[in-house]
């Protein structure tokens, strides 16, 4: 767990234990568990909502050319039309 070992815990431990105090250690880890747990938690979610937001963006660009609009494909076909007379 970041490269502190067993003893470098211990000794974290004890200073904690004679500045915090026997009573108030316990109130004192309660609340950094609950405050890791809420940061999982917002994470998670960021994570959920950023992969929602990119499957939305990937999907419109895998459209094929039969999806395309009528107006797009009738553009095309006119203007194939006009550069096939400029050329006679």
């Amino acid at each position: 767990m970041f490269g502190i070992g067993g003893a470098e815990l211990l000794v974290i431990f004890l200073f904690a234990l004679l500045f915090i105090g026997p009573k108030k250690l316990p109130e004192l880890a309660k609340g950094l568990g609950k405050g890791i747990r809420e940061f999982q938690k917002a994470k998670d979610d960021l994570f959920d909502q950023v992969s929602a937001s990119t499957e939305d963006t990937i999907k419109p660009e895998n459209k094929s050319s039969d999806d395309a609009p009528v107006d797009v494909v009738a553009e095309s076909k006119d203007t194939k039309k006009s550069s096939d007379n400029s050329d006679a």
